[in-house]
């Protein structure tokens, strides 16, 4: 009989919240991942199936205080915090030796006055920028898979980098007139009490919001310019809708070359994906929906061209909590520990 497959031991920093629960959710079923340690503040000594039930009969463990030195001991940590948390407790985590996938924005940007500008504060550790591979792993598979410190994408720049993609890696579109119109279920703001996200605020309403400027316009124009190897230009206009998962990102761009045909570009799209686990390119004419990914790591893209014109229309769903954030750190997690890519992210979306 051949050695039992090795079983990795994980840590969360941050489990209270939705993406920290998410994971949690995830990592239960994984095949060689088992959580050994979850940290809140305000939690300490909770047991973590008394506040999340969901997880009763699977999960016996506590939330604890974070220590660097414990955490240290783990083989990958996972920080499901606010921003400005992870960035403080990384360079004694990156001294340790120990592998960390960020969910926070605190290591997508590699501009440190930049981060600075959108986020209001100086950041804790500018001199580790440099070192943060941006976990996208359509892009930078090779990269996530010797890195120690990985930042997992936002969920609007997961599901708008990979609808431009193809397109820009092959120069088939004007790089400075992107527009991003994209929608998030009301989990995309967290689990703090808002008032907006009340069910009698949000329910029967749908609005735009950080139309002169999002959070994540920085790090979406980074990739994008990535894949471009150029500057790029992206209009980008985020919008509240009543449900709980989902985003769908409604993306516009010009062809350079008015003559191109549909099919060409499906033919592209189909092609550039085709080895991809998660990114499903939908036959032409489709229409995704945000209930066709959601619990699952999936992204569904479609393509359109209206009246023939040269304007391309890619829409592109993901779960913002899944592919949007913690089933893309457990990609990121399987990529770094050579692990199967697929490991504890086989299951199919929820219908209805």
């Amino acid at each position: 009989m051949g050695a039992s497959p090795k079983t990795f031991r994980a840590g969360i920093v941050g489990g209270t919240g939705y993406t920290g629960v998410e994971l949690l959710r995830l990592l239960v079923n994984h095949p060689q991942v088992e959580v050994t340690a979850i940290t809140s503040r305000s939690e300490e000594g909770v047991a973590v199936a008394d506040m999340f039930p969901s997880l009763r009969g699977h999960l016996d463990l506590r939330f604890t205080v974070p220590d660097v030195a414990q955490l240290a001991e783990l083989d990958v940590v996972f920080f499901a915090t606010p921003h400005n948390v992870a960035m403080r407790m990384m360079p004694e985590l990156m001294a340790a030796g120990v592998r960390v996938v960020d969910l926070s924005a605190d290591f997508r940007l590699r501009d440190a006055d930049l981060w600075a500008d959108w986020y209001g504060e100086t950041h804790a550790c500018p001199d580790l920028l440099a070192q943060a591979v941006y976990g996208l792993p359509e892009r930078n598979r090779d990269a996530i898979a010797t890195a120690q410190l990985v930042a997992c994408p936002g969920c609007y720049p997961t599901a708008i980098q990979l609808g431009f993609l193809p397109l820009l890696e092959n120069n088939l579109v004007d790089s400075q007139r992107l527009i991003a119109n994209a929608g998030s279920g009301v989990s995309g703001a967290g689990r703090q009490a808002k008032v907006p996200m009340l069910m009698a605020e949000a329910t029967e309403s749908f609005k735009a919001y950080g139309a002169s400027g999002h959070r994540h316009l920085p790090e979406i124009e980074q990739g994008l310019a990535d894949i471009a190897s150029d500057p790029v230009a992206l209009t980008f206009v985020p919008h509240l809708v009543p449900m709980i998962r989902g985003i769908h990102a409604t993306l516009y761009s010009t062809l350079l070359d008015p003559s191109l045909a549909l099919g060409d570009l499906q033919e592209l799209y189909e092609q550039r994906y085709a080895d991809e686990p998660f990114v499903d390119v939908m036959p032409v004419g489709s229409h995704p929906e945000t209930r066709f990914v959601k619990g699952a790591n999936h992204c569904r893209i479609a393509l359109h061209r209206p009246q023939g014109r040269d304007t391309l229309v890619v829409l592109s769903v993901i779960d913002n909590l899944v592919k949007g954030a913690s089933g893309q750190a457990i990609q990121n997690m399987n990529i770094m520990l050579g692990l199967p890519e697929r490991a504890g992210l086989e299951g199919a979306a929820l219908l209805p």
